[in-house]
């Protein structure tokens, strides 16, 4: 029944306005209003939306809910810093002064949206 569903992922807000903006203009990302009041569907490689919607109450999430497959993290990590993205730090995983993660596995770096969502760049093999 699921298996051919067109799924998609989504998550929460506090500030629609303030998200479309850093996704757009910060991000470089297509963004389309949704049906609803300040729904706003990221509209990314291939037919792959992602619903974002406002939550008076929101929380953001304490993993990571968007990553984005990069040829080259270390480029990718130079231009979004360039555009005011700010990389987080963590001890562990351990990540170098860029914010990049380099102790095994592919290559990531993490950062946050204005509403505390985080997302990722990742080395793409």
């Amino acid at each position: 029944m699921l298996t051919d569903s067109p799924a998609f992922s989504g998550f929460s807000v506090d500030d629609p306005d303030a998200a479309r903006r850093f996704y757009e203009e910060t991000l470089g990302l297509r963004v389309a209003e949704g049906e609803m009041g300040g729904l706003l569907r990221l509209q990314l490689g291939g037919d792959t939306e992602v619903l974002v919607y406002p939550k008076p109450n929101h929380v953001p999430a304490t993993f990571t809910v968007l990553n984005f497959p990069v040829p080259d993290v270390e480029k990718a990590v130079d231009e979004l810093t360039a555009r005011g993205v700010e990389f987080q730090r963590y001890e562990n995983p351990p990540t170098d002064a860029k914010g990049i993660m380099r102790a095994g596995g592919p290559l990531i770096a993490w950062f946050t949206d204005p509403a505390g969502n985080v997302f990722s760049v990742i080395q793409q093999d």
